[in-house]
């Protein structure tokens, strides 16, 4: 039992935890409550977490456990990005809701050894998946609370199946991973036609400064070209892995290092020429692999 910052924090080894509701951990703490870690703890748990959850395997137990104690531990993240949007107290739940979608995709592609704390690279998602809600849903006839619900699973749902295939997924396909028939499944996709837009102008915000109310648009913002690149870069590290290791080594003293051409080819014992022809071909490789529809 540890205490810090005036919390309690309870991390006990998994042979101290009741035996019926323990799951294997190995070396990661047992944390028996994780909203109640205090922030500064919970970023040092997270960092814990995330080098163990790099090296587990998908579907275990120890990986649920990890990616789990993650969420939870991070939902702290969620509440204050929902904040800005307390005036729809009426809808906090869904935003809530809507926020953790955010957080656990931004978990699923954080990257430990990219030099950035996990909070500023989780907000923007956090934020951009509650803008995003806000834009595309808004219901302007009666929906019962079950499709209401139905509309988000099948949001995430399809956000999965499309990575996973790389196409839109069919109602059949939607059905099978939601554990539900092709006819709820096509409800559900027919309700959401009871979505509409607001208007861009409605106040959301009464305690406006310098006197004037924030409007849904003042919200939405523009596109953010940090979250693009972010994207770019989670679909880049794929294709660079697949190349042999004296060219990864190459783009590392390039881009990494910062080394010219002249300097690679000193190190490596080739000519300038040759680092040059070796670095055309890798990004030519590198673009098409990124851009296959423009091969």
């Amino acid at each position: 039992m540890d205490t810090t910052a005036g919390t309690t924090v309870t991390a006990v080894s998994p042979t101290e935890a009741q035996a019926d509701t323990a799951v294997n951990v190995g070396d990661m703490p047992w944390i028996e409550d994780p909203t109640q870690v205090a922030p500064q703890d919970a970023r040092e748990l997270s960092k814990v977490f995330f080098d163990r959850l790099a090296e587990l395997e998908e579907g275990t137990h120890e990986y649920q456990y990890a990616r789990n104690s993650l969420i939870e531990l991070n939902l702290s993240l969620v509440r204050f990005a929902a904040r800005r949007f307390r005036n729809r107290s009426d809808e906090m739940e869904d935003i809530v809701q809507v926020g953790t979608i955010g957080l656990i995709k931004a978990i699923d592609r954080f990257d430990l050894t990219r030099s950035v704390e996990f909070t500023t690279f989780a907000v923007p998602y956090i934020v951009g998946e509650i803008k995003r809600f806000f834009r595309d849903t808004s219901w302007s006839v009666h929906v019962p609370r079950r499709l209401q619900e139905l509309r988000i699973d099948l949001a995430k749902a399809n956000d999965v199946l499309s990575q996973r295939l790389d196409r839109a997924p069919t109602p059949e396909e939607l059905a099978e991973h939601l554990g539900l028939t092709a006819e709820e499944v096509l409800e559900g996709i027919v309700a959401s036609n009871g979505y509409a837009a607001g208007s861009l102008d409605i106040p959301v915000d009464d305690g406006a400064e310098n006197g004037r109310a924030s409007t849904l648009a003042d919200l939405m913002g523009d596109i953010d070209p940090g979250i693009e690149t972010v994207e770019n870069l989670h679909a880049l590290k794929p294709l660079v892995e697949k190349l042999g290791e004296r060219d990864r080594t190459i783009l590392q003293m390039r881009f990494g290092a910062e080394m010219t051409q002249s300097e690679i080819g000193a190190e490596l014992g080739i000519s300038q020429m040759h680092v040059s022809r070796l670095l055309s071909r890798m990004l030519k490789e590198l673009r098409a692999g990124m851009l296959p529809d423009q091969v």
